[in-house]
């Protein structure tokens, strides 16, 4: 990490303040004396650090058994097909990215307290609060994200997390530091996650009346507090978000992947970590009834003053209008480049309306007439041979040698006879020649995530139908989410046999994450932590009037050591401590 940390102190600010460092001094740098007096400067530290804070529509599909791409170059693809090496093809590393945030915070929190905020004592109290809880919460984000990226069981056999670093570090410090145990990095995430709990609101909204009582020390004037953790601050870091990457953490640290002796990582914890943002949504009868569409215009074009929709937990900013996703992802006769291509894998992944899985008898599944009585989330997220978009008057063509063909043109066309749907509005115009662009909002939580995190650990923890003394349980929660669908309808038959029994709920609910969060960046880390097939051959279905054919799209080449993704190997060359991830050359 050292040859990193001189540019990106140089290239940043000052950051360790020794002039000895530069002859003659550069100019136009401050140093960390000028965050003293000068608000906006500290503030603008840690606004770099939510700038680092890792895309959410990641694509990372490519490398599963959901998707493939039509651009030969994705570094996904050359992951998934044999290319992928500690130095090479390394999409998911999380490194450089997190360290440099973490290298931001640690500067933060080792100035902060001598920081300015305001002239008025109450709002300086209040701002040094918030903006400490935030950071706080930022590093322990950055730290699961780390542990989620490099984690795992080290050449000499032990479970190893990442190297935790909470001072800054100047050019004087020691770089060669050990990665710390894997209980180690958990414990510090939940550690920083607690301080950002107790110094953040839930949510930042204006109250009236009076001051919220874990507020009043720092004042009871209503108007101070709105001016500091009111509206104003809206998708900031907040006290749920910090919930939510427990509860991620958690689920994490309980899956198949990381058992092992030194790991006191619970399913019990996992469910009630997921749980505490569940009931402060208000139990399963919180869950968005929109949330399936979580993007569709009626959504997008209603959310203002930086306030969530009812599914969104955490979000970027609603720009003013693109149409970026829609001329990647459009078809070609919709003037788009197709990237993503959903498999007949995820495809068949969609049950029919009735709540039975398409190779069950009682389905009534029809293979001469594949998509009729399916799941509606299908049509809603793939577009596939006789998709209707009521929005363009158009019906999709996906016939052989037709423009929207498989393979028909080169980088362009579909390679498993499917396009994505999800993500995208239909309301959005890629022809050259009467381009249309409209709003869009990228999530970086979903509640729906929450619902199903607790589906699956309270399965584990305590079986389908046991609450544990809460209102719900995983089959409750199950049960509300596929009825949102529009699935199993007044009875869900084929839930009922599943809850019969912990083995079938749980193949249950990871289908049921497939389905709902699909195209979100989930599908490569949910294989991995459950330790499933990672070579499982992608598939796709070529039509020919009205027959079709079941292709061999992509073969997967991962290695078994490949469930734990590797330590960069820049860092390994040159850090005589670091050890790397069994397997990983």
């Amino acid at each position: 990490m050292k040859k990193k940390v001189i540019p990106f102190i140089i290239g940043v600010l000052m950051l360790t303040g020794c002039d000895d460092l530069f002859s003659p001094a550069i100019e136009n740098f401050q140093g960390v004396e000028n965050m003293y007096n000068d608000a906006e400067y500290a503030r603008g530290i840690l606004h770099n650090v939510y700038s680092l804070i890792p895309g959410y529509y990641d694509n990372s599909e490519y490398g599963t058994d959901d998707a493939v791409t039509n651009q030969p170059s994705n570094v996904y693809l050359q992951m998934a097909t044999g290319a992928w090496t500690s130095s090479s093809y390394n999409p998911q590393n999380q490194w450089t990215n997190s360290y440099g945030a973490i290298q931001y915070i640690n500067l933060f929190l080792a100035n902060v307290e001598g920081v300015k905020w305001s002239d008025d004592e109450e709002l300086n109290k209040l701002f040094a609060q918030r903006l400490i809880g935030e950071a706080y919460g930022l590093r322990g984000m950055f730290y699961f994200y780390l542990l989620r990226a490099h984690a795992g069981f080290g050449a000499n056999g032990e479970l190893l997390g990442v190297p935790i670093l909470t001072e800054f570090q100047t050019v004087e410090s020691d770089f060669n530091q050990p990665r710390a145990s894997f209980q180690a990095c958990v414990e510090q995430i939940y550690n920083d996650l607690s301080e950002a709990e107790r110094r953040l609101p839930y949510e930042y909204e204006d109250v009236s009346g009076s001051v919220p009582t874990d507020f009043q020390s720092l004042t009871t004037d209503v108007g101070k507090y709105n001016t500091v953790m009111g509206a104003k601050a809206r998708q900031l870091y907040n006290g749920i978000i910090a919930r939510a990457f427990r509860a991620r953490t958690a689920i994490l640290a309980a899956s198949p992947l990381f058992e092992d002796a030194t790991n006191a990582a619970t399913w019990v914890d996992a469910a009630n970590a997921a749980a505490a943002v569940i009931d402060y949504k208000g139990g399963v009868s919180g869950l968005a009834s929109d949330g399936v569409e979580y993007y569709s215009p009626s959504i997008v074009n209603t959310i203002q003053d930086g306030a969530n929709p009812n599914e969104i937990l955490w979000r970027g900013n609603k720009g003013s209008g693109d149409n970026d996703q829609e001329s990647q992802n459009f078809p070609p006769s919709l003037y788009g480049n197709g990237y993503m291509n959903p498999s007949q894998n995820l495809v068949d992944a969609f049950p029919m309306t009735n709540g039975y899985p398409i190779s069950d008898a009682a389905s009534g599944y029809d293979g001469n007439n594949p998509y009729a009585g399916r799941d509606p989330r299908l049509g809603k997220y793939i577009l596939y041979n006789g998709s209707t978009i009521s929005e363009k008057s158009i019906t999709i063509n996906i016939n052989e040698g037709n423009q929207d063909g498989v393979n028909v043109t080169e980088n362009r066309s579909t390679r498993t006879g499917y396009y994505m749907k999800k993500r995208l509005r239909m309301d959005v115009n890629c022809n050259p020649a009467a381009t249309s662009k409209q709003p869009h909002y990228t999530p970086r939580i979903r509640y729906t995530e929450m619902y199903l995190d607790y589906a699956e650990a309270a399965n584990e923890a305590w079986g389908p139908k046991n609450a544990n003394g809460r209102n719900y349980s995983a089959y409750n929660v199950i049960k509300a989410i596929r009825k949102r669908a529009g699935v199993g309808g007044s009875n869900d038959t084929y839930l009922e046999a599943c809850a019969t029994s912990k083995d079938k709920m749980r193949e249950l609910i990871r289908n049921e994450r497939r389905l709902e969060l699909c195209f979100e960046g989930f599908r490569f880390w949910d294989l991995r932590r459950w330790k499933a097939d990672l070579n499982e051959p992608v598939y796709g279905i070529n039509w020919s009037g009205n027959n079709y054919q079941k292709i061999t799209v992509e073969e997967r080449s991962y290695g078994e050591y490949m469930y734990c993704c590797p330590i960069p190997n820049s860092e390994i060359l040159k850090y005589s401590n670091l050890i790397q991830n069994k397997g990983w050359k």
